[in-house]
């Protein structure tokens, strides 16, 4: 019997996820069977994705298609106005961003940008510490928070590595034992990082996180918000590109400063210069010296600036200005002289990628009448991005993963759910408006710590858009602030892949980043608590209740 209940709890934890896929949605069956309508059906398929995404029982993506199927067959939302759901103008945004994006980082002009920045603010540990989070937060406003992480990690590690070649600082606490006590077999425990070295690398992770929350083409949950708000309400003004960073950057560098301050405060031993954690840093001019030559060689070796990486930044500047003032409101935006119609952010993006594929990587056709033989082109120079790489290195399943929240919002609207759901919580739409939104954004940033970022916005937006109807609230009062919470996925290596990048090379152990993440959570909300309602409402009117709402 023993051996039997053995196999069978071997069994469940090897096909636990096949047994979880086939089970969960047979569990959920009571939901809408004792009472068949639209709202209840399409409570069935959101309850059901968010089990797949919590656990990942199918790839993020795939459940993310789950729409396309049930809402159909449920009844709930017809096939065209589902697959429409998919590729809506946040869609377009989205994908137009990343191609610049991986244009920055095809060309090497990501990395250029960095270590020219930490040349500039100095070599010391702490001042070092200051320039990679810059660079990195700076970086993760524009591309996505995984890539700004992975460029940053292997620059930490070299410069950690030379520091330690030349006896200043060490990347791993020395091991105690005596030669004759030392285990043979070291792979299988993994060396233990000091202290400065996780606080180079999860500052790092949390300044991508954070940065991404700067410009809302800096991360998917930016993104799913943007088109949730505007699915739920489309005779809203919609989120313009200006007003977020005017609201968020702020914000933004707020909470990285005052986390940083947070880490070097734990790890460096910021205010107490007696602790050991201060000692262990003070590598004077001679490791400063280290760090810069190790820069300045890295630098030498990318030579100067080509005309590839001059043409890719001067159309990344171009697609900053086109988003800017597409419609800035203190005067009259560029899409507003050229036409009447409705010109979205997707419009400015794409103009860019275009160029990207138009202009030559090479100037080799100035040459094309050249007398000299040698200088004349053989063969026509590749644009400043190839559609082949863009192929390898665009996250296609993140276009599914906002499409299935698209759809998931569009029939919560459709099929009544959202406002069923919001009347549930009426008791809690009748507290003040601040009491509400701290609740959801605590609720979200503790879900966002155990599933996706976007995951969680999916589930959470199109029930907060009904609530604040239900509460005569500006829908952006309760949105936007919970849309940010599902970035600070700070405490655990499996909350976001940027936390993974960072904590694999330096096996930073999951107790370590909880304490550290906790403390960059709770300063992350109560600068976020402090700043919106009010720099929020000078942007926005949230003070308001908007006609277009109902």
């Amino acid at each position: 019997m023993a051996t039997y209940s053995r196999l069978l709890f071997r069994a469940v934890r090897i096909y636990w996820r096949a047994i979880f896929v086939v089970v969960y949605p047979l569990v959920l069956l009571p939901v809408f069977l004792h009472n068949n309508v639209a709202a209840f059906r399409c409570l069935y398929v959101v309850l059901l994705m968010a089990g797949y995404w919590v656990f990942e029982a199918l790839p993020l993506p795939v459940t993310s298609l789950i729409p396309m199927v049930l809402f159909p067959l449920m009844g709930i939302l017809d096939s065209d106005k589902t697959s429409l759901c998919y590729l809506k103008e946040t869609n377009m945004m989205f994908v137009g961003g990343l191609v610049i994006a991986i244009a920055v980082e095809y060309c090497n002009l990501h990395t250029r940008v960095a270590l020219y920045v930490i040349q500039l603010v100095g070599c010391s540990p702490r001042k070092l510490n200051f320039g990679l989070v810059t660079v990195t937060m700076f970086v993760s406003m524009w591309i996505s928070n995984t890539a700004a992480t992975a460029m940053m990690i292997p620059i930490i590690e070299a410069t950690l590595k030379e520091l330690e070649t030349q006896g200043i600082g060490e990347m791993y606490e020395s091991n105690s034992l005596d030669d004759n006590d030392k285990i043979e077999s070291v792979d299988s425990d993994p060396k233990k990082p000091t202290r400065t070295t996780m606080c180079y690398f999860i500052s790092t992770a949390y300044a991508a996180s954070i940065g991404g929350m700067g410009c809302i083409v800096g991360s998917g949950t930016n993104l799913t918000f943007k088109g949730i708000y505007e699915t739920s309400f489309p005779e809203s003004p919609g989120i313009e590109f200006a007003k977020w960073m005017l609201l968020n950057v702020p914000m933004m560098i707020l909470m990285m400063y005052l986390s940083l301050i947070w880490l070097q405060t734990m790890f460096m031993g910021l205010f107490r210069p007696n602790s050991q954690d201060a000692k262990k840093i003070r590598v004077g001019s001679q490791g400063a010296a280290v760090a810069r030559k190790l820069i300045r060689t890295k630098i030498n070796e990318m030579g100067p600036m080509s005309f590839h990486e001059g043409a890719v930044a001067a159309l990344f500047c171009l697609s900053v200005l086109l988003w800017f003032f597409r419609k800035p409101q203190f005067i009259v935006g560029w899409a507003e002289l050229i036409t009447q119609h409705k010109v979205k952010d997707a419009t400015a993006a794409l103009i860019v990628v275009l160029l990207l594929f138009i202009i030559p990587a090479r100037p080799d056709f100035i040459y094309i009448l050249s007398k000299d033989e040698s200088k004349r082109p053989k063969t026509p120079s590749p644009p400043l991005i190839t559609w082949k790489v863009i192929q390898h290195k665009l996250p296609w399943g993140l276009i599914f993963l906002l499409g299935g929240g698209f759809a998931l919002a569009e029939a919560s609207k459709e099929s009544q759910m959202s406002k069923l759901i919001a009347d549930h919580l009426h008791g809690m739409a009748e507290l003040p408006k601040f009491a509400v939104m701290v609740i959801s954004c605590v609720f979200a940033t503790v879900l966002t710590q155990f599933s996706s970022n976007v995951a969680v916005a999916n589930v959470l937006l199109p029930v907060l858009a009904e609530m604040a109807k239900v509460a005569k609230v500006h829908p952006l009062y309760l949105m936007l602030p919970t849309s940010l919470c599902c970035s600070f996925a700070y405490c655990l290596p499996v909350s976001t892949p940027p936390n993974a990048i960072a904590a694999a090379p330096c096996n930073m152990s999951s107790t370590d980043m909880v304490k550290a993440g906790l403390g960059v959570a709770v300063i992350s909300l109560l600068v976020l608590f402090a700043v919106f309602p009010f720099l929020g409402a000078a942007i926005w009117d949230l003070d308001t209740y908007p006609e277009w709402v109902e």
